[in-house]
């Protein structure tokens, strides 16, 4: 394991998906990770319940989710650029960044008019 907790349940998600187990366990977990979950939650990528010391997550459907290294800086202006890199599409997906108004998605950063640290995306 290394200390990187998203880049690890990102992977752990995806080699779940990969041998099609439908729930997977997590025990360490941050309020990064968390907020995060929230987001694939809100958009009906996953289900999560803590439990116990960890966390039970329910994968629903996940295509690909992967965290973004290195931690890339990102302008509103250069946002497109990274969303040509990661994404299939414009409108499919999620690219996530973190702000100091907390996670955003890209269409959030867009509208706020902030910018931030690249974190994951998922679709």
């Amino acid at each position: 394991m290394s200390q990187d907790i998203v880049s690890d349940t990102l992977n752990e998600i995806m080699n779940a998906k990969r041998v099609e187990r439908r729930e997977i366990y997590i025990k360490r977990s941050s309020k990064l990770l968390f907020n995060l979950m929230d987001i694939m939650k809100k958009e009906g990528h996953i289900d999560y319940e803590k439990k116990g010391g960890g966390v039970l997550i329910k994968i629903i459907r996940v295509n690909e989710c992967k965290s973004v290294k290195p931690r890339f800086n990102v302008r509103v202006e250069n946002i497109e650029k990274y969303l040509k890199r990661y994404l299939p599409s414009r409108k499919f997906g999620k690219l996530i960044i973190s702000t100091n108004k907390g996670l955003l998605d890209q269409f959030q950063a867009e509208e706020s008019g902030i910018g931030g640290s690249l974190i994951a995306y998922f679709y």
